[in-house]
């Protein structure tokens, strides 16, 4: 029998063991893995946002070994997205907690800047509990047993116009508080956290409420608070100094009444991180503690970042030292989590290839929708928009409800979607828009004369009406691939093409901007024109983001 050398064994153990351990670690990626951005390094490390996409108002809870965070949806719906992950680094998009926003007749038009604010999800004697605020009614509380639903019709549990951004707590007395900010506009009056008694069943207040803490002296617009207990102490998360250039502060106090010390535990610091603004505390099964914030960044929204968290003296420190005693700064690249168990990579989808029975999760309507807007098929594997004619009076894009978006992903990003246009009157329309405050879209019309191409904008869709930039002749067929390419400082070209190969550019360089209180977004619209009997529609066949 042939000899083998004892350093040559020792080197297959260790390559034996090497390998197990890597089979013990890694995963396979997930297949809606996001080919923009992914946070994750593959090598123990994480690169911020972990989120580049607009979960602005970002909120957090642990239950056994998974994270689920809710963020702000405005206007959209469903709204209230709900995302999950093992390691706060890896997230993916499960649902939402509605899919009609009360009140229905009012959200039944765009509602742009309104509708669901800064929620909190909690986990509570075996239930889910969202609180969110609509800042022109007052408080929501919705629940379910499992995160994935069913959620129970949202509950107006304070009617209280500017009463925002509330939080849950159930101290282990059995008694329940709730926390929340007020909106000058509506309140008239801000700068203030109040806190009221709860039923323990958080279906209603239990007093008008008392102010905990006035940032007027020193944070003015404090708002945003989430309220934890720890080591005999209650502690306030919450962020002050408006969403641009504000900063991160903690109270802390004996009593949940208070009086409570202060202080800031995180700031931009020599970072371009600005803000960082309003987010959440949660610790790992391993004991670790992190943070999780937002970023404004315009055009993209309100991207998410992760932050190492540590206790230091009974007050947190959060991200990397800054230089200033107790306040951290951002990171940009740091360790992962330390989570039990392998986690795959995974990102909130974007892309669609309309093979399914449903639109999915990572698509949002201006409105509440109607079933007749839109129809997925998976025997046809399309999603078919129905031309449905604007309201009344409307000029542009802005107040039409049935325009289908999703948020941007990354810095950087290319759309390209195939659409077949089966129209029956002049005047209708589809395309792919990029939505904002100003916005602009490549799509077919028909003239009357046959389909067009044509690259059309608006700027101040508040106020203005569309201008066609350049448009094509007559097309002979009405399959069409349509291309928005966005480019650093969220600058957009669009072009099409008529085989999916060669593109043509088609109009100028389009600047994008963020819409009221959120990112600009990305998506599909078809119109009609006022008609009796069948309408048209346009068959999109996919939906594809890439670089």
């Amino acid at each position: 029998m042939r000899k083998i050398e004892v350093g040559t064994v020792i080197a297959l153990v260790i390559l034996f063991v090497a390998g197990v351990a890597s089979a013990q670690t890694t995963k396979p990626v997930a297949e809606s893995l996001s080919k923009v951005w992914v946070s994750d390094q593959g090598d123990g490390t994480y690169k911020n946002p972990v989120l580049y996409a607009d979960y602005s108002d970002p909120d957090v809870v642990r239950v056994g070994a998974d994270f689920y965070l809710v963020s702000s949806s405005f206007n959209q719906v469903p709204g209230i997205p709900i995302l999950q992950s093992k390691d706060l680094v890896n997230w993916q998009l499960i649902g939402h907690a509605f899919s009609q926003q009360p009140p229905a007749d009012v959200y039944s038009k765009p509602q742009h800047g309104n509708g669901a604010w800064a929620p909190a999800i909690r986990y509570h004697g075996g239930e889910f509990f969202i609180f969110y605020p609509d800042p022109d009614y007052g408080i929501y509380m919705t629940k379910a047993k499992s995160i994935r639903g069913p959620w129970t019709t949202p509950l107006l549990i304070k009617a209280a116009p500017g009463s925002i951004d509330p939080c849950p707590y159930w101290d282990e007395d059995g008694n329940a508080y709730l926390v929340n900010a007020l909106a000058g506009s509506r309140a008239g009056a801000k700068g203030i956290v109040v806190l009221s008694r709860m039923s323990p069943d958080g279906t209603r207040l239990l007093d008008d409420g008392t102010i905990l803490i006035d940032g007027h002296n020193n944070d003015p617009t404090l708002e945003g608070p989430k309220l934890y207990k720890r080591l005999g102490y209650y502690y306030v998360f919450a962020p002050a100094g408006g969403v641009p250039t504000g900063w991160q502060v903690v109270f802390r106090a004996k009593s949940i009444y208070g009086p409570y010390e202060r202080r800031v535990v995180l700031a931009q610091g020599k970072t371009a991180i600005n803000g960082p603004h309003q987010g959440a505390w949660v610790q790992t099964q391993e004991g670790e503690d992190w943070f999780l914030h937002f970023q404004d960044q315009g055009a993209y929204g309100r991207v998410v970042h992760l932050e190492p968290m540590h206790w230091q003296d009974g007050w947190p420190v959060i991200g990397e030292n800054s230089g200033q005693t107790g306040v951290g700064q951002p990171v940009l690249r740091y360790r992962k989590p330390r989570v039990h168990g392998a986690v795959a990579l995974a990102t909130p989808a974007d892309g669609d290839e309309f093979n399914g029975a449903h639109i999915g999760p990572q698509w949002q309507w201006e409105a509440n929708p109607k079933p007749s807007w839109a129809f997925p098929s998976v025997a046809l594997g399309q999603l078919r928009l129905i031309n449905v004619p604007p309201p009344p009076g409307e000029k542009n894009l802005w107040n039409v409800p049935n325009v289908l978006l999703q948020k941007f992903p990354a810095p950087q990003f290319m759309v390209t979607t195939k659409v077949t246009f089966t129209s029956r009157f002049a005047g209708e329309e589809t395309g792919l828009v990029v939505l904002g405050q100003s916005y602009a879209y490549i799509g077919l019309k028909n003239t009357g004369n046959g389909l067009i191409v044509q690259e059309v904008e608006c700027h101040d869709a508040t106020r203005s009406e569309p201008t066609i930039e350049s448009q094509t002749g007559p097309l002979t067929g009405g399959t069409v691939y349509l291309r928005a390419t966005v480019m650093q400082g969220a600058v957009v070209t669009f072009s099409y093409s008529t085989d999916g190969t060669v593109f043509q550019p088609l109009g100028k360089q389009f600047q994008a901007t963020a819409g009221r209180w959120v990112g600009a977004r990305v998506g599909l619209f078809a119109l009609g024109v006022p008609s009796a009997g069948e309408r048209g529609y346009a068959d999109y066949d996919w939906f594809r983001v890439g670089r």
